[in-house]
């Protein structure tokens, strides 16, 4: 593959879009899929996998909601911070949708989760606080 040389169009289409946020190290990298499994990794720790595949051993929808809550508010608090484009939330949305499935979560909850962050990333100008209890 040939190499990227300045002043010439594929350098300033690649230029063109990593200025508009949708190519960066940051997005492109390790660090969103790392980000996206700690974000898997902190449900896991307040809702275990072994608990949703029991009906009658799930919280409540209250305690449910606020645990993704406080995870799309971390989610928003990275986006917001690493100025991820669309395929920086991309990569986070699907990086959690497969951790969660690795976990052993039902696919209905692996489903929630993922929509619920994936549209709290893509919101312009919101920023959801944390629950303070949990």
């Amino acid at each position: 593959m040939g190499e990227l040389k300045k002043g010439t169009l594929a350098f300033s289409a690649f230029e063109n879009l990593n200025i508009m946020g949708l190519l960066s190290s940051k997005a492109a990298g390790g660090s969103v899929s790392d980000f996206a499994k700690a974000l898997a990794q902190d449900i896991a720790k307040r809702y275990p996998p072994a608990l949703d595949a029991q009906p009658g051993k799930r919280p409540s929808v209250n305690r449910l909601t606020r645990i993704v809550e406080d995870v799309c508010a971390k989610a928003v608090a990275y986006q917001a911070e690493q100025k991820l484009g669309w395929l920086g939330k991309s990569k986070l949305g699907n990086s959690f949708r497969w951790e969660l499935t690795e976990l052993g979560y039902q696919k209905d909850f692996v489903d929630f989760a993922t929509e619920a962050v994936v549209v709290h990333v893509s919101r312009k100008g919101e920023i959801v606080k944390p629950a303070k209890n949990s």
